[in-house]
């Protein structure tokens, strides 16, 4: 999170130490469903040809298709184990004993494409992590009732999950995608906020003219913006709430001045 001069309270992107571990972030469900490797060559059966006739040979049944197919899959991936080992296997439905095998790799790269990750290579770091926990959401985000219902938007800000929404009258209008908020002594203020002002390019005055790029300020300096660089590179702002360009660009299209935003819990890393 950056700053501005003019603004209350500073903010900026540059982090310390995450403060995560492998059970970093709110708690996951199991969701998800099994990813599957993808496919490999199948067996070509043995061809006879004979006096003009052509025989087609089965191919042995001795292993499943889909076993080979993973086998073959999985040879190819050798990333080690990872900081969110657990976490990933547990919501891709894999053994949970936090060492990577060649399966599991190939389950975590499979996922790691599909939500266009980069680079996808089945190690299963923080980036994924804060990817699945969104994904994880997307059916219910609100399972828990921690962000109030009301008839108008309100964009609702989890720093226990890293994650934000939106919703109207109880709908989700805005997909839960994953963001980094406010380090240890510089966490972003809970409660009841109100965008007053928007700058679709904003550069910081405070932290070195860095970008912010749509952003939607809400409490003095603290704003929801866009991270052009690598959205989990340190361990959080000064207090904004940092999004991916892309999740950013689209909220600022969603969102106007005096739309009502909502922040609770706490960043893992950060409590007292």
């Amino acid at each position: 999170m950056t700053g501005d001069s003019g603004i209350r309270g500073t903010h900026g992107t540059r982090g310390g130490a995450d403060g995560t571990g492998a059970a970093g972030g709110g708690a996951v469900s199991g969701g998800g469903g099994a990813v599957r490797a993808p496919g490999a060559r199948k067996r070509a059966g043995a061809v006879a040809v004979g006096a003009g006739l052509l025989l087609a040979v089965a191919p042995p049944a001795a292993v499943g298709a889909g076993e080979e197919r993973g086998r073959a899959a999985a040879d190819e991936c050798v990333s080690s184990t990872g900081p969110y080992q657990r976490e990933l296997e547990g919501y891709l439905r894999r053994p949970v004993d936090g060492v990577q095998s060649p399966e599991d790799c190939a389950a975590i790269r499979a996922f790691q494409t599909s939500e266009a990750i980069t680079p996808a290579d089945g190690y299963a770091n923080l980036v994924t992590y804060r990817t699945m926990t969104a994904v994880d959401a997307r059916g219910n985000p609100n399972a828990e009732r921690m962000c109030p219902d009301r008839s108008y938007s309100v964009t609702c800000v989890d720093l226990d999950r890293q994650i934000l929404w939106t919703q109207t009258d109880g709908e989700v209008v805005f997909d839960p995608v994953p963001i980094r908020t406010g380090r240890d002594d510089e966490e972003t203020r809970p409660g009841w906020h109100a965008i007053y002002w928007r700058d679709i390019d904003h550069v910081s005055t405070e932290y070195n003219d860095a970008p912010m790029p749509y952003a939607q300020f809400f409490d003095g300096g603290q704003a929801l913006h866009g991270r052009p660089d690598d959205l989990f590179d340190g361990g959080g702002s000064a207090g904004c709430v940092n999004l991916r360009l892309s999740d950013a660009r689209d909220l600022w299209d969603l969102l106007d001045v005096d739309d009502a935003i909502f922040v609770w819990g706490t960043k893992p890393g950060t409590a007292d």
